[in-house]
């Protein structure tokens, strides 16, 4: 009895890690999810990225990241590729609540973007904003 405990645990604890993984991936591409504490540091730290806002353009005006591009979920496919034509390049993707976002990275990783990471709403960022 005390075997079969163990296995259940065991079992237990890989769903565990597998549910931690925080890379979503699709069609071999990934993007990364990240707090928007490792979103700050990245700022804070790295010179080449590019941060869009994938909010409507009405809602970036009354706040917004500092440097941050609006291109809204819905236009990703459309307007991506013109201002952003470096598929290598980092970018970092928020929205108001971390839902468009997601969207919106996924959107990126489809077209062939490498190095998107998604660090959810504005709603939840403790840092200055542009109004």
């Amino acid at each position: 009895m005390t075997k079969y405990i163990a296995l259940f645990l065991l079992v237990c604890n890989g769903f565990c890690f597998a549910a931690c993984d925080t890379n979503v991936k699709t069609k071999g591409n990934t993007y990364t999810s990240i707090s928007a504490i490792e979103a700050k540091q990245i700022m804070d730290t790295e010179e080449d990225f590019v941060i869009i806002d994938a909010r409507t353009v009405e809602e970036y005006k009354q706040g917004h990241i500092e440097g941050a591009i609006v291109i809204p979920d819905y236009d990703i496919a459309q307007k991506a590729e013109i201002k952003i034509p470096d598929k290598d390049k980092l970018i970092l993707v928020y929205c108001r609540s971390g839902r468009r976002s997601k969207i919106a990275s996924q959107a990126l990783v489809d077209l062939g973007y490498t190095n998107v990471k998604e660090f959810g709403g504005i709603i939840d960022w403790e840092y200055e904003i542009v109004k």
